[in-house]
């Protein structure tokens, strides 16, 4: 077994002019791993995602994948593995669904091996198949986070980064998209970093949480045990 995590971050700064927003930040994943980032709004939680897909400058600390330093840069970081989702349902809307999976298989050259990603991303989005030649702005916004979600998938990511996917979603498509979450982790072994506000339905699917506050990591642990202990409570209320 592999001593080293699958990605790091190590005593990461990051400053937009003079606001700090993350301040000493460190995190990992490993293999098969659900980890949630919670907390409140400004915490910092958004910009852990960014700072490991190079979107972030960077002002020190270190970002480490299977042990080795790297500098992020959005493409070479899709290169070793790593997908973005960022909140907000970004689809082309002017592009059909085909053509928006397509678009995420960029880095993939072979045609036939692009089919078949796109086979296989339609299998666990089986929804998504009866509107592959429908324009994406033509679906609801719950078929649109899927259609997201199956986009990140397509460079066959170990690690996924969603950023709130259940952002102005109904209660009934977020239990959607949160099993559909579950259900990658498992059938692909995918490792998954996940921003979300829905605490709920987020706890019921994480290995780990970290919980964030003003650009640090206020704890980390198992979620339950969280919940049980306040903590949540504690740095959302602002009573820690």
């Amino acid at each position: 077994m592999k001593s080293e995590n699958l990605l790091e971050l190590k005593n990461i700064h990051v400053h937009y002019g003079g606001v700090k927003a993350l301040d000493g930040a460190s995190v990992y994943i490993n293999e098969g791993e659900i980890v949630a980032l919670m907390g409140p709004n400004g915490a910092g939680k958004s910009t852990i995602l960014k700072a490991i897909f190079g979107l972030a400058p960077i002002s020190s600390g270190e970002v480490l994948w299977e042990g080795h330093v790297f500098k992020p840069v959005s493409h070479e970081v899709v290169g070793r593995g790593v997908s973005f989702v960022p909140q907000g349902r970004r689809v082309f809307h002017h592009l059909t669904v085909l053509e928006n999976l397509e678009i995420g298989g960029f880095n993939v050259k072979s045609a036939s091996e692009r089919k078949e990603r796109i086979e296989t991303v339609l299998e666990l989005f089986p929804a998504l198949r009866g509107k592959i030649k429908a324009k994406s702005g033509t679906l609801s916004g719950g078929q649109q986070q899927m259609l997201a979600i199956a986009r990140g998938l397509m460079t066959d990511p170990k690690v996924l980064l969603l950023d709130e996917p259940s952002l102005g979603l109904s209660p009934k498509i977020v239990k959607e998209v949160f099993q559909k979450i579950r259900e990658i982790n498992q059938r692909r072994k995918t490792a998954i970093f996940v921003v979300e506000h829905n605490l709920k339905s987020l706890l019921e699917i994480t290995t780990r949480a970290y919980v964030l506050d003003k650009g640090k990591i206020y704890t980390e642990g198992d979620p339950k045990e969280l919940v049980k202990n306040n903590v949540l409570e504690k740095v959302f209320l602002g009573k820690s």
